[in-house]
């Protein structure tokens, strides 16, 4: 090689070497400063929804379960983090697993069962038919501080939960617990059906009913597989 020639060939290559170091840098700090996992699907066949409804007047308490439809989850996330889609047909009142779930005691026969289950699904209360899913889009899962070491950590998840057709603000805390194979997320918020559009249950003139506001819990199992779509 030339004089001349390697006077032009070797800085060439040192420039493109810092050059090549630099954008490398730069990927290592982006992956190093996100805080997001990869978003993993949820696996609907072990999760959950528990609900606890309960009374006004000489009304009875009741445990609810359903089944989640679809959904994605990504821990750290600070914008589109996640969605859940819940079947609200599978919603069944007062099984066993559901009333230990929400704390409550006894179990309940299975005539008041198919009556709850019909005026809950029917057109004056969850209309399912018309509303066959409530959805929960998550802007947010962002992992709080611990004081406490060796324990599980905590998110605070925010988004937008539509039921019966209107939507509103989320805002609570859940734990999450991790296994070799999954994730497991739990957390719980509170609603008012009546800002939902949704009229409480009531008979003999509001004698026996049930209460406003509903706690929900979500009981949900991540795959241990990053999704393969955003």
């Amino acid at each position: 090689m030339t004089t001349r020639l390697r006077w032009f060939v070797l800085p060439l290559a040192a420039a493109l070497a810092v050059g090549i170091l630099h954008a490398s840098g730069i990927a290592q700090e982006r992956v190093a400063t996100s805080g997001a996992s990869p978003s993993r699907a949820i696996d609907v066949s072990a999760s959950r929804v528990f609900v606890l409804v309960g009374k006004t007047g000489l009304g009875h308490e009741h445990g609810i379960e359903g089944r989640v439809k679809s959904g994605f989850l990504s821990l750290g996330g600070t914008t589109n983090a996640g969605k859940i889609v819940i079947d609200m047909p599978t919603f069944q009142a007062d099984s066993a697993e559901a009333r230990q779930y929400v704390g409550l005691k006894g179990t309940t026969d299975a005539d008041t069962q198919r009556q709850v289950n019909a005026n809950m699904l029917g057109a004056d209360v969850l209309d399912v038919a018309r509303h066959p899913t409530a959805t929960f889009t998550i802007g947010s899962i962002l992992q709080l501080k611990s004081d406490r070491p060796n324990t599980p950590p905590k998110y605070q998840i925010e988004g937008d939960f539509t039921l019966h057709g209107t939507t509103r603000k989320v805002k609570f805390v859940a734990e999450a617990t991790s296994t070799a194979r999954a994730v497991r997320m739990r957390g719980k918020f509170s609603i008012l059906q009546s800002e939902y559009g949704i009229t409480p249950f009531s008979k003999a003139f509001g004698a026996i009913g049930v209460a406003d506001q509903l706690t929900i819990w979500g009981d949900l199992w991540l795959t241990a597989d990053a999704r393969t779509e955003p």
